[in-house]
């Protein structure tokens, strides 16, 4: 089912593409993520839960894309970016990303009181995930790069 969903990603607009590893964007990317979630705890502290709930979920995909853009993937679809990402490492390192992602949609469309002590454990996972991801980027050899773009051009067969 998820080498279904994988290959759909491919032939969508704007969906998965393999393209050249970029250092900088990667390096740009996860700098934005750390910057979004010191908004998010800004928000969090003015009590501003809509908009640290939907900070905390952007703050998160920046860590994962910058990942994407080490690599060399390109891919402007949350789902296919969360997805491959999970078919790459493990759905293990994208769960919490997808349970934020539904919190976030929750929180922009179908407003929700009394939050504030999940949103505050949100803001803990959040913190945890960029700092894996931050960890996972930073100590990627060309070697292993080059077997997760191998393995992504799998999915294509």
């Amino acid at each position: 089912m998820e080498t279904k969903k994988l290959k759909w990603c491919f032939k969508i607009k704007d969906g998965l593409k393999i393209v050249e590893p970029n250092e900088r964007l990667s390096k740009s990317y996860l700098e934005q993520a750390k910057s979004s979630l010191l908004r998010a705890n800004k928000n969090f502290n003015d009590k501003d839960l809509l908009w640290t709930t939907v900070t905390i979920y952007y703050a998160e995909y920046y860590a994962l894309y910058s990942f994407l853009q080490k690599i060399g993937v390109k891919c402007e679809n949350h789902s296919c970016s969360i997805l491959v990402v999970g078919s790459l490492l493990g759905n293990d390192k994208t769960k919490i990303i997808n349970e934020h992602k539904n919190k976030r949609i929750d929180a922009q469309y179908y407003m929700k009181v009394d939050q504030e002590n999940k949103i505050k454990i949100m803001l803990t996972e959040a913190q945890n995930f960029i700092s894996n991801f931050d960890e996972l980027v930073s100590n990627f050899s060309d070697k292993e790069i080059k077997e997760l773009r191998n393995k992504i051009s799998s999915f294509l067969i």
